[in-house]
């Protein structure tokens, strides 16, 4: 912050509220109420929040907790918040807020406007740099949720081809992929999604229907769980009996795409590096690359994080980064797959988190 020439930070959305105060909690599932977090470049934090967050939120490590009765629409915690923000930051000061790529802000735009009007001649400007470099490396506390998370999921994949059998239909599948889930440990499972088609399919983030599992078919399942607040994010696919040339293709062409990946993630390399590497890969068999705009993201708190493997994004790794990679392919008559593991990127090389899949397209029972 003081490299930065930032007074204060201003923090309203739920994974740096919990970061920077280890507040933990499903309320925010409720946009009625906004929340705030206030950390001065000296000194302890200020949280501002609805009364009926004080309780939980004195468990923290937060010293100083002001709160209103919410809902209160007239003023929801604006008035507290300019006021701590004035005591806190000169006139002549500068409040840092996340305004750039994958942040946001969660409190009404209305509300936004009074406080930078109240806040004047302090100015609002952007942070999201400061809060970037802290979150994209993560302290091996974290690496030990997100490894604990990944094993655990990697487990319930592995028993797939016992829970699963053609003439099944999606919803049925995913309803016991998710009890199997919180069964092995995981605290909840807020995303999960896949697609059974033949030879492929054409969407990773379609919801579940009653189509059954017809021979022929591969079956993709991708997963978010958590645990302790940190997310996995990875998928397997199965094709429902023998598998057709062009899926065992596609397969065999994501294994290596993710090998090669494995192999070039070091300190030092850049996420475009990564990119092009799998991206080679595919191209060298013949393979357009998937739609999905990117091979790959950080993971922590939230199951997409920076920074992206995109052909533009020269972040370079940094020992403590947890990624995702995550080549895909499309062929045939609009038919695709996805392939991903998560890792860590360690002094020198990698750790995988994830339990490699396998070799080969597994097969279930049709």
């Amino acid at each position: 912050m003081d490299t930065a020439g930032l007074d204060a930070l201003l923090l309203t959305t739920e994974p740096e509220f919990r970061y920077f105060s280890g507040f933990l909690t499903q309320f925010w599932l409720s946009p009625t109420r906004p929340w705030f977090l206030v950390l001065p470049r000296t000194g302890s934090p200020t949280a501002i929040v609805p009364e009926i967050g004080a309780p939980l939120l004195r468990r923290t490590w937060v010293p100083t907790i002001l709160t209103w009765p919410s809902p209160r629409p007239r003023d929801e915690g604006v008035s507290l918040l300019v006021e701590a923000l004035s005591g806190l930051v000169p006139p002549s000061g500068r409040v840092g807020l996340p305004m750039g790529p994958e942040t946001t802000v969660r409190m009404p735009m209305a509300d936004l406007l009074t406080v930078q009007t109240a806040l004047a001649p302090r100015e609002l400007v952007d942070a999201t740099a400061v809060v970037k470099s802290l979150r994209m490396v993560k302290s091996e506390a974290e690496i030990a949720k997100i490894r604990y998370i990944c094993r655990t999921a990697s487990g319930v994949f592995d028993a797939v081809p016992e829970l699963v059998v053609g003439g099944q239909s999606l919803e049925d599948i995913f309803r016991a992929f998710k009890v199997d889930l919180l069964r092995a440990g995981a605290d909840d499972v807020p995303y999960l999604v896949g697609a059974s088609a033949p030879d492929g399919y054409e969407s990773v983030i379609a919801p579940p229907d009653q189509r059954p599992l017809t021979a022929g078919d591969v079956l993709m399942l991708d997963t978010g769980a958590t645990f302790d607040g940190y997310y996995c994010d990875f998928d397997r696919n199965f094709s429902v009996g023998p598998a057709s040339a062009a899926a065992g293709l596609a397969y065999d062409t994501l294994f290596r795409a993710t090998e090669v990946a494995l192999e070039r993630t070091e300190v030092g390399t850049t996420c475009s590096e990564l990119y092009r590497t799998m991206r080679q890969v595919i191209t060298d068999d013949g393979f357009a690359s998937g739609n999905m705009g990117r091979m790959g993201h950080g993971l922590g708190m939230q199951l997409t994080e920076w920074p992206s493997h995109t052909v533009d994004d020269d972040t370079e790794l940094r020992p403590g980064m947890v990624l995702t990679l995550e080549p895909s392919v499309t062929y045939g008559d609009g038919a695709g797959m996805v392939h991903e593991e998560n890792v860590v990127v360690r002094e020198h090389g990698l750790e995988l988190l994830t339990g490699r899949a396998p070799e080969r397209l597994p097969e279930l029972r049709s």
